[in-house]
């Protein structure tokens, strides 16, 4: 069931919001159950503090080892 809480949308914009909809569950139905929509904010890896190389004889290491 859709309700709508605001505005005064026609026939049209609520088939075209419906069919979105739709599409997406489709989508998501069709890439199996260990599939997972992982946007960039959930990311747990942006959380995580990283140290910024500074200039110097070393400063290669710290570009791609964890601090």
């Amino acid at each position: 069931m859709i309700k709508v809480l605001r505005g005064n949308p026609t026939p049209e914009e609520l088939a075209a919001a419906l069919a979105v909809v739709q599409a997406r569950a489709a989508a998501a139905a069709s890439a199996g159950p260990g599939a997972r929509d992982v946007s960039q904010w959930s990311d747990p890896a942006r959380l995580v503090p990283r140290r910024v190389p500074h200039p110097g004889p070393a400063a290669w290491r710290t570009t791609y080892w964890p601090a």
